[in-house]
């Protein structure tokens, strides 16, 4: 399994954006990508990313939620259905990033993304 975006919703963007920075030396956009919800984002080493953003509604809670690079989002989005996952967000496209996905199971937020 590969982990090829790794989202954190965070009322604090900056503070955290600044603390990762310091943390492990990478470096975040100072332009929020609208594609994205509005994350700042950092490359990673391997090739993934990580979007730090707000919540985008007042009932989003704070959250760290690792994308897993699928190659078949469809496919991945039954698996995870068959296997007891409520899908809270189906397969969606991201223009410029590909198509992503979210479902809970056993308590815990995952992400699907497909290039």
């Amino acid at each position: 399994m590969e982990v090829h975006y790794l989202e954190i919703v965070t009322p604090d963007v900056d503070a955290t954006c600044g603390a990762l920075e310091r943390l492990h030396a990478v470096a975040f956009s100072q332009k929020p990508e609208a594609a994205l919800g509005g994350a700042r984002t950092a490359r990673l080493t391997g090739g993934g990313m990580i979007g730090v953003r707000a919540p985008i509604h007042a009932a989003e809670e704070p959250v760290t939620r690792p994308y897993a690079l699928v190659a078949d989002i469809d496919a991945a989005v039954a698996a995870a259905a068959a296997a007891g996952a409520q899908i809270a967000v189906p397969p969606m496209p991201i223009p410029g990033f590909g198509r992503c996905a979210i479902y809970f199971l056993g308590g815990v937020q995952h992400g699907l993304w497909q290039r």
